[in-house]
Order: C-alpha cells, then structure tokens, then sequence
C-alpha cells in the first residue's frame, strides 16, 4: 500500500513537473508609440487562441505561454494600429502601438448606417459612455441635462421614478407631441429610463432636417440613437458599477407658522371691523385655538411629511467572447425612496447582446432587455399640508391620529399614510429585443434585416379607503387596470459603399413597416364591503360598479433612400428622401414625402490651409429639409360614440352620444421645413474645438385641437391649421486647458438660443381662449399686469376703478379708465427660455480625479402654485407673504380681509396677478470627487481597475425665488432633491 501511495506520489510530481516545464511566464509593458505612455486596457492574445490578457494601469500584462514552439501575441486597442509581435525566446517584452488616425476619427451614428465625425454633413452632437456616467442617474436624460445645445432637459417632477422632458430645438407643434423619436440599437424604443447608462456605448442627437429627415415622419422633433455596448473577442471582462445616496428637500417654500398665521387672520379680522385687539380673539378663534396659541403649539405639517430618501442602483456587466462570437450581458438593480412616505420604485433589468458570425459573409445578431418596475405612487398632500391650520395638532389626546384634527373641515393630511387606508401601485414589465442578419453581398454591398419587438404589459391597482385626502370620508373607492402593449418593427437596409480614386459613394435604401396596438381595460367600483382586500375583488363593491376596455391599432409603412458622396474628404454632399404612410391620417392625407439635402466643406483640406497649423479642423455645414408629424391620438379622423346613462321611467337603458371630438375626414400631415448652417472648427491639434449651428424651422398645417362653439355639439376638432417658427444659435466649446500626463484639465461650455413663435392660427388672429398668440410661443401666461398695491394716497383714483387702498392695482392698458379682461390683458412672459447654457470641468491629477456641472435657463416665467396658498381671510393658512396693512404700506400682496374670499380675490380683484414670478435660474447640477487606485494595488487584488467617488446633484440653486427650484416649473407637490451619492467602479 505505501509502495502504491509513494508510486502516485511520484507520478503527480513528475506530471506537474512536466506541466511546469511545459509553460514560461512571459511579461511585457504596451506604450503609446509617439508619448510613450502607458496604456491600459490593452487586450494581448495568444494567436489563433483563446488565450489572453489585459494591461493594467502602467500598461503592463503577463501570460503563461507554451514551453515550446513559435508563439505570436496580438495586441489591440481602441485608435490605435493592432500589433502582432512574435515572442521567440524572450520573456519581456516591450511594445509601441502606432495611433490609427481613421480609428481616432471618431465614428458617428447617422441612422441606418454610420460616419466619421469629419465627414458629418448635418447637425449632430455624439455622446460616449464616458460622458453618460460623470453623473449617474437613473434616466440616462437627466445625465446630460445642459451638456447637449439646442436640447432643453428639465425633471418634470421630484416623485420616485419621474421622467424629464425633452425639447429639441423648441415646440413646433402646439397641440401634438413635441418630443424626441428615441432608437436603441436601430429600433424605436419609448422607455428610454429603462436603459441603464452603463449599458450604452454611445448615444447621438440629430438636430437638423437633413439629419431626421431618413427618419421622415417621426423625425420633426428631433431623433436621439442610442447604441448599447457589445462583446469583444479576448478575455471575459466583468464590470461592476454601484452607487448609494440619500436625498433631501432642501429648497421647499414654507408656509406660515402659527404665529404668522394668528397674525394673519387678526389682520383680516381688523379691516372688516371684527378684531381691535388680542381680547377678541375670542371672536375669530376656537377656544382649542386660543389655548395652543398661548400653549406656543406650531404644527409644520410639511415637516412631518417630508423624509430623507434614498436612491441606490447596482449593475454587474459581462463581455467577452471570441473573433466570431461576441456577448455583452448585465444585470441591474435601481432603487429609490422618495421624499414622501408611500412614494417608491424597484427597478430590475436584464440586458443581453449577442453577435454572431456565421461564416465570412453572413451575421445574426440580437439586443434584448427585460425590465421590471415595481412603483408605489403616492397622493399628493402638500396642497392639504400647506393649507391646514397650523394651530391644530395631528394627535388626539390620546396620541391618535385625528382624523379630523380639531373636528374641523380639513382631513388630516398624514391620514394616507395609515396602514391600509391607500394604496396606488404599478408594476410594469417591458421586454425589448431586437434580432438582425446581415449578408455581405458583396465587398462593398451589404443588406441587414431588423426585427424589433416591444412588449409592455402594466397593472395598476389603486384603494382609497372612507378616510382619505380623496375621499374625505365619503365611502371607499377602488380600481383595476390592465395596460397590453405590442410594437412590431421590420426594417430592411441595403448599404452600398465605393470608393473610385478620389470619389466615395455611400447609397442606402431602407423598406420599414411599424405596428403599434395597445389594449387596456378598466375596472372600479365603491363602498368595498371588506378594505383589506383593497383593488382586489371589486365584485365586493356595491355602489358604482363599472367596466371599460379599449383598444388602438396604428401603423406606419416608409420607403427610405439616402445618397452620400465624397470627393477627396472635402466636398460633401447627402440627399436623402423618404416618403410616409400613416393609417391615423385621412384616406389621400395617409402618405407624405420627406426629402432633404446637406453640403459641407471640409476647409481644412484645401492647400490654401497647409501651411496654418494652428488650425486642426475647419468645416463649414448647410442643409435643407422637410419632417414631418403624425403624433396625434388614433382615430382623430373618426367621430366615435360615448354611452350615456338613459332611462325610460324607472326603466335604466343604454343611450349613446357623440364624443366631445368629431372627426376629421381631411386631417394630414403636418410639415416643418429647417435650414441649417454649421462650422466645426479646432485649434492647437484639436486642444481647443467646438461647433456653432444657426438654424430656422418653420412649420406649417399644425395638428391643432380647434375649440368649438356649444352649438355644435361638440367640443373640439383636429385640424390642420396654423403655423410656427422656431429660430436659434446653438454653440458648443471644448477645450482640453492642460493635457500632461499625470495632470489634464478639461473644460466644457455649451449656450442655446431658441426664439419660437406662432406665426400663423385658424382664425384672423389670436386664440385668447387657448391662450395662442401670434408672435408668442406656443405657451405663455396671459393675464393682467400687477404694478403694485393701492395706497392710502391714492384713495380717490383707486375707486374711480371700484377698489380701495390695500388691494391689487393692475396696469390700464388702454388708459380708458377701466380695467377689462377684454382690453387689459397681455401676454407677460413664457415657460420658454430666452437662452440656456452649461459649463463643465474635469480635472485629474495622478488618481484624483474631479468634476463640476453648471447649468442655466434665462428669461423664463412660471406660474408658482405657492404664491396662489395666500387667503385673504386667514381661514386657512397662507404662503408667507409680505402683505399690505396701514403700517407696513408694501406693494407686495394685498391686505387681508375677513369678506374677501380667495375665490374673489382670484376671480374679480386680479389675484392671478400674484401668481408670476422669473423662472430665471442656475444651479450646480454635479459635482464628483473621485480617486481611481494605482494598477500595482488593484492587481494584487486581481482587479483591473477600481475607482471610489462620491458625487453631490442639485447642490445650489440660484434663482429669484427663495427655497424653490425653478426648474420644477412653478408645482410644488413634489420637490426636486438634493442627492449625495457614494459609489465605485469595479473591473476584472
């Protein structure tokens, strides 16, 4: 036996010797070839193997290679010339890798095919992965909100999950969408917060018509391709990026303590003669009232709302693969808790990609994601909080939620957050996949075919127990609903590239037909017999039970042809026409043809500009086209039935009436038209580069929601009416101040200006019911011109207008003596801005690096929902204000009146007045401190790289108003936070 064991023993030994004799470790260090810097990330492979490595920080590597034989490493990077070096008997190497100056010329994506930068004719700004992670967030937007001119990106809310809204180059329509057209990996895709900004490789915005136009109808407001990351041949590269932050109010306005609240109603009380002094308080408040005033009690009920959120997000990422079979897989995670109890999100994504070569001429290929959103939304209750009488507690004296605190009119504005009283929760599963097959016809003919499909299946289910802010103890109401969404698309591209001597062809034609089907239903009903079984079981509902299901169906045929020529690198010219059908629109309304064409000339390559090296790039841009926009709902061309309740007696009967909407047997399309001119330049070999574009859009036959007269019968109709025009600059500048090796300083700046007006409408001149004005943009606030309050000195002149000293006084325009909604109104300002821009700045130093975001939007107004809390009668409590009494003469608000009503001050004493404020702003949008750790430490812990940072968002608003955001557009129901993250990137 221990003969047996020795033998084993020996034979192990001789074979691991063997083994070891078998293999030599090999070392190396990869430089760039002209800095000789060391460059990391660098994939080194055994020839003809799977066999491989990946540099590190200092650019080294090292590999177990066969004992024996003739043994090559190829080594390639991203811009530069790949190497293949054949090793022999050395055991360190070092290797110079060459730029590869096409490489370096940057890509872009172009729709249905892809150029170099420098060969761009249109108005197009390219994004890279980079970029999309300096800030992250969980809608990739809201990262590049001010980094993009001529695209306005705003949070449209503070809630857990909320999107932005995005305008391309102003609102050309006035009551169709105004919205950009979102492709991911080639389809259109309208859940753009589903895509985690980890998982994209680059994202390009098309601005100009000559751009969008190869997207024709779809097009109008502008088209943002976002292309995901793929696998690359070489060693599996795994990629974790994982953040935690808390989130905080801190700019929400407050309303009045008890104290300015006490003084408030007193104050009312004195002008009508009901209150001389605190001895008769007794007169205007409740004994409870008297008592918490000489008690000290304040309640701040926002305060008790309000909490610390959280937002996280946790992705894991894998590629890899081999020269013919290419993956790229992730999984993430996302998670925030709003600002407000019973307001939270848990979002999971599955991502897979996966390219295929079949044989030399022939490759498959497929994008996927699966996205799960979990969302429980909350019932707004600042307007309750910031209205309810702060001298009120919210506890009995039994430490109990009262729900009618006090017994008085106003529900408690904590009572949703009762276990049981509320729920409203959405869950959400999209899957998104796109497959393709491309065959290489020939070397210079290629055809792909493109099968996307979108699969969107959404629940919500929605209680509202007696005792809730809405139902305010009337019986319990409950809701079902079910959304089903399918959206086919198939899309076959033929590309066609030559070049003859001095002259390139690039000619592509694109078939493309797109379904879009939506089926939903509905359920609800009252007085839910048991409430714990919440949405659920509505066939326990008594009272009001009602059914209702609905179903679209739209599609979209496009035949698509593009031209592009180049002749030396310096004259380029594109033609591009597609035509449109569109089955939402008429019979002879259905098709449209889009075409457009753009030059360009490429300065830089003319002899004249040899000799002027400080010029890198010089490029001068103009091109023409026609978009188009059908985004109206479906079957606007249709006049439908709506049931109506209907009985005979006592007898109940079905009856049916035409919908507000009648049908348009003529509605089109409608048109814009946009000239572009664009320069691209760069100075100092590319140190300092930027783009300037002016454009004019002018679009006409607008999808316009016409009001109708009573007499109709109906409300509204969709016609082709109107026209607007939207003119503006956009520049964008680069410049890299100080690029040394252990110290780089970055600076970015980008300025927008968009003047967008009506132009024309269906009538002979303005729309003052819809608030449309010709030479206006398309929203704007119309109303009377507050100048001031009446003073005890002008008594007289105030009552020649019916009022008195302490009210509003608005400007008489026409100076008739009168004020009148007919002659005494104007147009006051717009939600548009007059310009907006950013200015960026990254700094690394060794391992630190650091980076700060600031953005701005100029010359906008908002109608601030704070202001309109003020009651004049001091029933319920008022935004803090400085009102006008006979000591303190302010011109600010009127003074409060006990037989004022807020109605009437609103209705008949010009309250709307208050409402304006300057929307001007600008905030520090990020800043992040990080520090990436050297590649010595991270290779001991078998890691590629590491990077640890923390980041601030939303860290200091500038603005007119105090404690307010402006960029939330005038609401307050939902403030926009303060985020403070702590994060790393990990790579293996």
């Amino acid at each position: 036996m221990r003969k047996a064991l020795l033998l084993s023993a020996l034979a192990l030994g001789t074979v691991a010797s063997a083994q070891a004799q078998q293999t030599r470790q090999v070392e190396g260090r990869v430089l760039d070839s002209s800095t000789g810097e060391a460059l990391p990330g660098v994939t080194v492979v055994v020839k003809n193997s799977t066999l491989g490595a990946t540099t590190d920080g200092d650019g080294k590597f090292s590999l177990a290679l066969p004992a024996s034989g003739d043994v090559a490493l190829t080594f390639s990077y991203i811009g530069y010339i790949p190497q293949t070096v054949s090793v022999g008997s050395q055991t360190a190497l070092k290797i110079a890798l060459k730029t590869d100056q096409k490489a370096l010329d940057e890509v872009v994506v172009i729709g249905y095919g892809q150029v170099k930068k420098s060969d761009v004719t249109g108005s197009i700004i390219s994004v890279k992965s980079e970029d999309l992670q300096k800030a992250p967030s969980a809608n990739v937007m809201e990262t590049l909100q001010g980094r993009l001119p001529g695209v306005d990106i705003t949070r449209s809310s503070g809630s857990a999950g909320s999107g932005v809204n995005i305008a391309v180059r102003g609102n050309r329509s006035i009551t169709a969408q105004n919205g950009p057209l979102f492709i991911v990996d080639g389809v259109q895709y309208n859940s753009i917060q589903d895509i985690n900004p980890n998982d994209i490789q680059s994202m390009e915005v098309l601005k100009d018509a000559a751009s969008t136009a190869i997207y024709g109808s779809r097009g109008a407001n502008g088209v943002i391709i976002v292309t995901t990351k793929k696998g690359a041949a070489g060693v599996p590269r795994v990629t974790v990026n994982s953040y935690y932050g808390v989130t905080d109010a801190v700019y929400y306005p407050k309303v009045n303590s008890a104290e300015q609240y006490v003084a408030q109603k007193r104050e009312a009380n004195r002008t009508t003669g009901n209150w001389a002094s605190p001895a008769d308080d007794s007169k205007i408040f409740t004994p409870l009232e008297i008592q918490n005033i000489a008690d000290g009690v304040s309640t701040n009920w926002m305060d008790m709302l309000l909490r610390q959120g959280v937002q996280q997000e946790h992705q894991i990422g894998l590629s890899g693969g081999s020269e013919k079979t290419k993956f790229y897989t992730s999984f993430d995670y996302f998670n925030e808790k709003g600002l407000f109890r019973m307001d939270d999100l848990n979002r999971y994504s599955i991502r897979f990609n996966l390219d295929q070569e079949i044989n030399a001429k022939v490759k498959v290929g497929l994008q996927s994601q699966l996205t799960y959103f979990n969302q429980n939304r909350r019932r707004d209750p600042t307007n309750q909080a910031n209205k309810i009488n702060p001298l009120l507690s919210p506890y009995d004296e039994n430490g109990n939620l009262a729900i009618f605190p006090n017994a008085g009119n106003f529900i408690n504005p904590l009572i949703d957050e009762q276990e049981g009283n509320y729920q409203n929760n959405v869950r959400t599963t999209r899957t998104f996949t796109t497959g393709y097959v491309s065959y290489q016809i020939l070397p210079s003919l290629n055809l792909r075919s493109n099968l996307g499909l979108t699969l969107s299946n959404a629940r919500t289910g929605i209680y509202q127990g007696s005792n809730t802010l809405d139902r305010n103890g009337s019986v319990a109401q409950s809701a079902y609903g079910t959304e089903f969404v399918t959206n086919w698309s198939w899309e076959n591209i033929l590309n066609y590239n030559k070049t003859f001597g001095d002259h390139t062809i690039s000619a592509t034609g694109v078939t493309s037909l797109l379904t879009f089907n939506n089926e939903n239903s509905n359920a609800q009903g009252r007085n839910q017999l048991l409430d714990y079984q919440g949405f659920y079981a509505l066939a326990n509902a008594n009272q009001q039970v009602g059914i209702n299901s609905g179903y679209v169906d739209s599609k979209l045929l496009s035949f698509t042809g593009r031209v592009q020529y180049n002749f030396k690198s310096r004259y380029l010219l594109t033609l591009t026409g597609r035509s449109d059908g569109s089955s939402v629109l008429a019979p002879g309304n259905k098709w449209a043809f889009f075409p457009s064409a753009a030059v360009a000339w490429r300065i830089i390559e003319e002899d004249f500009m040899k000799g002027l090296t400080p010029i890198t790039d010089l490029k001068l841009r103009a091109s023409y086209g026609r978009a188009g926009n059908y985004d109206i709902p479906a079957y606007s061309t249709q006049s439908l039935l709506v049931r109506i309740p209907f009985a005979f007696g006592e007898s109940s009967a079905p009856a049916y009436t035409f919908a507000n909407r009648i049908g348009n047997k003529n509605l089109g399309w409608e048109l814009s038209n946009t000239l572009n001119f664009g320069l691209d330049f760069a100075f100092l070999q590319n140190r300092l580069s930027g783009t300037v574009d002016v454009y004019d859009t002018r679009t006409n036959d607008l999808l316009l929601n016409r009001v109708l007269p009573a007499t109709s019968g109906y409300s509204v109709v969709t016609e082709n009416a109107g026209k607007t025009r939207n003119r503006g600059v956009e520049v964008g500048l680069n410049a890299r101040v100080i690029d040394k090796e252990d110290f780089r300083w970055n600076v970015g700046a980008t300025w927008f200006k968009n003047k967008e007006e009506i132009t024309a409408l269906t009538i002979s001149g303005n729309d003052i019911s819809n608030l449309w004005f010709i030479g206006s943009p398309t929203r704007v606030f119309y109303d009377y011109e507050k100048i001031g309050i009446w003073q005890t000195s002008e008594a007289d002149e105030a009552k020649t207008y019916g009022q008195k000293p302490g009210q509003i006084k608005v400007r008489d325009l026409n100076g008739d003596g009168r004020i009148t909604a007919t002659d005494d109104r104007k147009v006051l300002g717009t939600s548009v801005p007059k310009w907006s821009g950013s200015f960026n700045t990254d700094v690394t130093y060794k391992g630190f690096d650091l980076s700060l975001q600031l953005f701005a939007r100029i010359g906008q107004m908002f109608n601030y929902e704070y202001n309109g809390f003020f009651d004049p009668q001091g029933i319920e409590n008022s935004s803090q204000q400085n009102y006008w009494t006979p000591e303190n003469p302010s011109n600010d608000y009127p003074r409060p009146d006990a037989s004022l009503s807020k109605s009437t001050l609103q209705n008949a004493l010009y309250g709307t007045s208050l409402l304006y404020e300057d929307g001007s702003y600008a905030k520090i949008r990020a800043a992040t401190l990080g520090y990436t750790l050297p590649a010595s430490l991270t290779s001991r812990l078998h890691m590629s790289s590491l990077r640890v940072y923390v980041q601030g968002k939303n860290l200091y608003t500038w603005s007119h108003v105090d404690n307010y955001d402006p960029e939330r557009g005038g609401a307050i129901t939902t403030p926009i936070p303060r985020v403070l993250t702590a994060g790393l990137n990990l790579g293996f």
